[in-house]
């Protein structure tokens, strides 16, 4: 057989796997995120930091920061939730590569470069948590940037865990323009260390 025949379908047979386990992951967190409002909270959050920062009157943004809080507590709560709901998954389920590609079945044969995500939504609902709390006494504007960072982080990390680091970050940076590392770089202290923590651990707890 010709070798560039064999290579070409040695490439369609990895990406046809490769395709079937990112529909096999995105089904899986589907089927958690669905219970709850994650998602649109988020975005009615975000839309809600625009609209006061962007607000001239005092009293009219300070109306809005005061509506976002309810806004901000919900998601808490209701993200904690979920990282609770999908702390219950086989932790086979769970494993996600840490390599620059994605590669079909890399969290089995490889599973020392991987982490759980298990994990990694526990640190992100407390990492969520304790911005709503504005535990270090951060400013309005302050906060409203470091919880952002919280959630962006977040959402990075179920595209991760969906499809791979390079489209996570890609698309992290189309959707909001800003980089993974600025992201990691604007969260808190206690989330940032936690983080990098989980990923040069890459071995099954």
């Amino acid at each position: 057989m010709d070798v560039f025949l064999l290579g070409a379908l040695i490439a369609i047979g990895l990406y046809l796997l490769n395709a079937k386990q990112q529909r096999r992951r995105i089904a899986l967190l589907a089927s958690h995120l669905g219970h709850y409002q994650i998602e649109k909270l988020m975005e009615n959050l975000t839309e809600g930091y625009l609209r006061a920062l962007g607000e001239s009157d005092p009293e009219r943004r300070e109306h809005i920061w005061n509506l976002l809080r309810t806004t901000e507590r919900q998601l808490s709560e209701q993200f904690t939730q979920f990282a609770a709901d999908f702390a219950r998954v086989q932790p086979a389920q769970a494993r996600v590569s840490t390599l620059p590609l994605a590669l079909p079945l890399a969290d089995q044969w490889l599973p020392q470069a991987t982490f759980d995500m298990r994990q990694a939504l526990q640190l992100h609902a407390q990492g969520i948590a304790r911005a709503v709390r504005n535990e270090a006494g951060r400013s309005t504007r302050d906060q409203a940037y470091t919880l952002s960072a919280e959630l962006f982080l977040m959402q990075h990390t179920c595209h991760w865990f969906c499809k791979s680091l390079p489209v996570a970050s890609a698309r992290l940076l189309a959707r909001h323009q800003t980089s993974h590392a600025q992201v990691l770089a604007a969260v808190d202290p206690a989330t940032r260390s936690a983080y990098q923590a989980l990923l040069r651990g890459r071995k099954n707890s």
